[in-house]
């Protein structure tokens, strides 16, 4: 995920997959139910780490960093391993 827009549907993919109401999670996340609705909606120019991280613990949801270009594919990683060494 590289936008606010790709997270917040991440997040209400998840919600709805719990059968949980945006009601509940703003709830246990301490957010109005309508900030929640328009970070789903990818519509907020921005939201705050301390909401983002309260909403992703209410849902199970943690974040993970990784380096860009990091991981390949598995065609190239076999290519690699399959190279003769010198």
């Amino acid at each position: 995920m590289q936008t606010l827009t790709e997270l917040g549907l991440a997040v209400a993919n998840r919600r709805r997959a719990l059968r949980m109401t945006q009601a509940d999670v703003a709830a246990q996340a301490g957010v109005s139910s309508d900030t929640l609705s328009r970070f789903e909606l990818g519509r907020v120019s921005e939201f705050g780490s301390r909401k983002l991280l309260a909403v992703l613990s209410a849902l199970g949801m943690e974040l993970e960093f990784k380096e860009e270009g990091a991981a390949g594919n598995l065609d190239e990683l076999r290519k690699e391993h399959m190279a003769p060494r010198r």
